[in-house]
């Protein structure tokens, strides 16, 4: 497993440039006053309004706010999968809001990993044959893929599982095989959405648990859309999403959820 070195934090909005406007290497994440509007006119909606922040290297960060407040649609434009109306982002040094398609579909595959709310799992599959689905992807050489796939395993805490079909597996069990397979080539950055969502609360606090461990494991950043009170108290930064802005009070207690989706 990979282990990085953990520098110190950078606050939210702080500037992560270097000389001569470079990014600082130790800077994973880097958005510039991004905006992301749907629709036109007077039924346009505002998802973000003008969010910045930095992420350096090892962090774990929590998104939380009110749903619809913009948490998903800020993890998909870093990810790649939507474009902001204006701003700019960059992820391990490469601007993906100025990346083509493909661009951003490579950038997926070797960069950064998903995780999803509903673990997203194929059906027909092993435990260990979708975490080694990625590994495939990128023509991992056999021994190389299986030894990682063991690896995750053990990582993950499913070592005898890895022959179990998603169905045999519970909510808990399939979420941390998602994990796995998200962290199969090695990515630098890891993005959950609402990660626990479909999970019950004692299963929920084990996954953020993991989620922290996998940070410190394989030394990579992690970013998470969460209302999950355990992995807000577990991160190392916490930014409070409102409106489509970033509070100003960061740290701060989340904001009440019980607000309509």
């Amino acid at each position: 497993m990979r282990r990085r070195q953990q520098p110190a934090l950078v606050p939210a909005g702080a500037d992560a440039a270097g000389p001569a406007g470079s990014i600082d290497p130790a800077v994973v994440v880097r958005t510039e006053a991004l905006t992301r509007t749907f629709g036109r006119g007077p039924a346009a909606v505002q998802a973000l309004r003008g969010i910045s922040f930095s992420v350096r290297q090892g962090e774990l960060v929590a998104v939380c706010g009110r749903s619809g407040s913009g948490k998903t649609t800020l993890l998909n434009i870093l990810a790649g999968l939507e474009r902001p109306t204006s701003g700019r982002a960059w992820v391990a040094g490469l601007e993906v809001t100025a990346m083509s398609r493909d661009e951003q579909l490579r950038m997926r595959r070797e960069q950064v990993a998903l995780v999803f709310q509903s673990f997203a799992l194929l059906p027909m599959l092993s435990a260990a044959e979708n975490i080694g689905v990625p590994m495939r992807l990128s023509r991992l050489d056999p021994d190389a893929r299986e030894r990682r796939v063991g690896d995750l395993l053990e990582l993950v805490g499913l070592e005898g599982r890895g022959h179990q079909r998603p169905h045999e597996l519970s909510g808990g069990e399939q979420q941390r095989v998602g994990i796995a397979r998200a962290l199969a080539n090695n990515a630098e950055l890891l993005l959950a959405d609402e990660p626990t969502g479909q999970l019950d609360s004692h299963t929920a606090r084990q996954i953020m648990g993991l989620i922290r461990s996998v940070v410190h494991a394989e030394g990579i950043t992690a970013i998470a859309a969460t209302h999950d009170r355990a992995l807000i108290d577990i991160a190392d930064r916490v930014l409070i999403i409102r409106n489509g802005q970033l509070s100003p009070d960061e740290g701060a207690s989340p904001p009440d959820q019980t607000g309509p989706r």
